[in-house]
């Protein structure tokens, strides 16, 4: 059993588990090399650039889940405030065996949903008010374990890492390259280091987003199938899971391009990808399986549930 699983009932999936793992590990590599060549070009400038690319990865990590919420425009809610929504997670939550999260909504008319946070302790699963109008109890339900078992399998925290290096990267090279960090020495030899380091960090930099872009995105679409069988399986509905997967999917392709380009930047995190129709059909990267997936994987585990 995996580790992120023991604390909960929610379906350990070692798939999963093997590909964070190796996700993790090639990211860290690829970032420890990006440094180094950092350090290699920059070589006065080293202590500082370690400095602060490491203060921005322990700020993104430990405050994730605010700079999450404040992205997304989430504000906590209370029981009293939206019965329903807190009773459905406490069901859940007991039936899982886990911590409760924070409960949050998001004023915002694309019916969607998200979990996020560094561990189960300190999540937040967040729906917005569109979702809360257009779904039933037992879809709802659907929805909310499948972002509860993104919490348990510790995939947000992931992903959440892996996401933040690639950005991170471009960040350390604009510090670099316009920071006056370039070179040391004499001025023939800051000319010479400045004219290679204007060269190749740049290249360096646009292939670890590159790689970055590609890991993130390989997990990503597999953590969500991941977590459509962790909540077929717990709640043992996955008609509910697959009919609200439908309904969001539909809805969602009808919202104004406008309103799903500025949620674009957050669709790893969402239950279903704010895209329309024909983006979600020409997306050969995108965050998410397709819908004719993951309502495959359902019906084969509506098929088994039934023997």
């Amino acid at each position: 059993m995996s580790a992120s699983s023991q604390h909960s009932r929610f379906a350990p999936d070692r798939g999963l588990t093997g590909r964070m793992v190796i996700t993790m590990f090639l990211i860290g590599l690829l970032y420890v090399g990006f440094t180094g060549v950092l350090i290699v070009l920059l070589r006065g400038a080293w202590p500082l650039i370690v400095l602060i690319s490491g203060g921005l990865f322990v700020a993104q990590f430990w405050f994730s889940d605010k700079i999450t919420e404040r992205a997304m425009g989430a504000r906590p809610v209370s029981p009293e405030q939206h019965p329903q929504l807190h009773g459905t997670i406490d069901r859940l939550c007991a039936m899982a065996d886990m911590p409760k999260p924070r409960v949050a909504v998001a004023d915002n008319d694309m019916p969607n949903a998200f979990a996020t946070g560094r561990n189960p302790q300190n999540a937040v699963v967040c729906v917005t008010t569109g979702l809360l109008r257009r779904l039933e109890p037992e879809e709802l339900e659907g929805v909310l374990a499948h972002e509860l078992s993104h919490v348990a399998h510790r995939d947000v925290a992931v992903m959440t890492i892996a996401g933040f290096l690639g950005v991170l990267a471009g960040m350390m090279t604009r510090i670099a390259l316009y920071g006056g960090f370039l070179g040391g020495g004499n001025r023939n030899n800051n000319d010479s280091n400045a004219a290679i380091a204007m060269l190749v960090i740049p290249l360096v930099s646009m292939l670890v987003y590159a790689i970055s872009f590609l890991l993130t995105r390989l997990l990503s679409r597999y953590r969500e199938l991941a977590a459509d069988r962790a909540a077929a399986q717990l709640t043992g509905r996955p008609s509910a899971l697959a009919s609200a997967l439908t309904k969001v999917t539909g809805q969602i392709a009808a919202i104004p391009s406008k309103d799903l380009r500025q949620a674009q930047p957050y669709n790893a995190f969402y239950f279903a990808p704010a895209l329309s129709a024909r983006e979600t059909a020409s997306q050969l990267m995108s965050t998410h399986p397709t819908l004719e997936q993951r309502l495959a994987q359902l019906a084969r585990i509506s098929a088994q549930l039934g023997h």
